[in-house]
This record gives C-alpha cells, sequence and structure tokens, in this order.
C-alpha cells in the first residue's frame, strides 16, 4: 500500500469504495489511525453465523487498541449524530451490511440513504465510510440480488456527492476519485 503520505488532501469524509477482498477495510483503518490518536469504529455487521462471527473477531484483532466500538447495524446515521466529533476519527465499516440490514428489516432505503447522506453533510468531526462496489461484476441471478445491487449503487452514488473525498481500491490499491480533475472533453 502506498505512503499515506504521498498524496494530501484536507478532508472532513471519506468514502472508501471496492470489491471484496479488496484492501477497502485495511485502507480505511490506515486513514483513521493517520489522523487521530482517538478512534471509533462504528461496526454494522451482525454476527448471524459462525463465519461471520469469526470474520469480526478477526477485523477487532487487526484493530487492537486504540479503538472504542460502537454497534449501528440499522441506526447508522444516528450513531454518527452521537459520535462524530472533532477529536476522534470515526471509521464506519460499512454501508453495504447496513444497507442489507435494512432492506432485511423492511425499512425505506431511498429515506434512509437520504437520512445517512443529510448528516454526513453536516458531521461534526471526521468520518471515513467503507462501502462495496458490487456493479463491477455479472448480474446477479435472483431479483433480490438484482434490487440490493442497485441499491447499493444509489447509496454509493449519494454518499460520494456528500464525501469530501472518495478512494477507490484495487487489489489493495487506492485510485482517488474524489476530488477529481474534471476533464474537458470536446466531442467533434
Amino acid at each position: 500500500m502506498p505512503s499515506l503520505e504521498s498524496v494530501s488532501i484536507d478532508c472532513r469524509t471519506v468514502l472508501v469504495l471496492g470489491g471484496a477482498r479488496s484492501g477497502k477495510s485495511r485502507y480505511a483503518q490506515a486513514l483513521a489511525e493517520a489522523a487521530k490518536p482517538q478512534r471509533l469504529f462504528v461496526a454494522t455487521a451482525e454476527p448471524g453465523d459462525a463465519e461471520m462471527a469469526a470474520r469480526i473477531a478477526r477485523h477487532q484483532a487487526d484493530r487492537g487498541a486504540g479503538w472504542r466500538t460502537r454497534e449501528a447495524p440499522l441506526e447508522l446515521a444516528a450513531a454518527l449524530r452521537a459520535e462524530a466529533r472533532q477529536d476522534r476519527a470515526v471509521l464506519v465499516d460499512c454501508v453495504t451490511l447496513w444497507l442489507s440490514n435494512l432492506m432485511f428489516a423492511g425499512r425505506d432505503l431511498s429515506a434512509e440513504i437520504s437520512i445517512l447522506a443529510k448528516e454526513i453533510r453536516e458531521i461534526r468531526g471526521p468520518v471515513i465510510l467503507v462501502s462495496n462496489e458490487v456493479g463491477l461484476g455479472i448480474v446477479p441471478e435472483s431479483p433480490l440480488g438484482r434490487e440490493f445491487r442497485d441499491w447499493q449503487g444509489r447509496a454509493n452514488q449519494e454518499l460520494a456527492k456528500v464525501c469530501d473525498a472518495v478512494a477507490f481500491l484495487a487489489a489493495g490499491l487506492p485510485i482517488l476519485l474524489k476530488p477529481a480533475p474534471s476533464p474537458n472533453l470536446r466531442l467533434r
């Protein structure tokens, strides 16, 4: 992973996107650790089975000391409102699991995404959001899978609009998407 000193951008909110096993969580954790000595991990995962419980335990061990954890499988905007402050970095991992939790709970996804985006615009301290980019692969076979993929794309777009910076991870390498120069294309 390139040095965090290689690019310096003044920002308060960062959306870190990537596919499964892309390195997005590790990158987001490094950003938070470089930002503030006080750090809060907002967890959206619920240990529904043994594999997920083991995954959660591994992530907790990887974070080590210096981190506090708050569980927010559904009420993410409320957790950020209560916890974000200038002297502490907040890392949300991940928007994808939060969205699936909302979907299975029968919540209004459009309203929930809007509430979260509004909270991010008004947030009081540094926040890093991790989210999966699920639209780069094959079209899901099931209607539920396609519906989820579409909602995840909408959520990522809304959050990208309101975050100061957006990074995309592929093979553990970050690509800065925002801020980015606007192309000056002239079509002929």
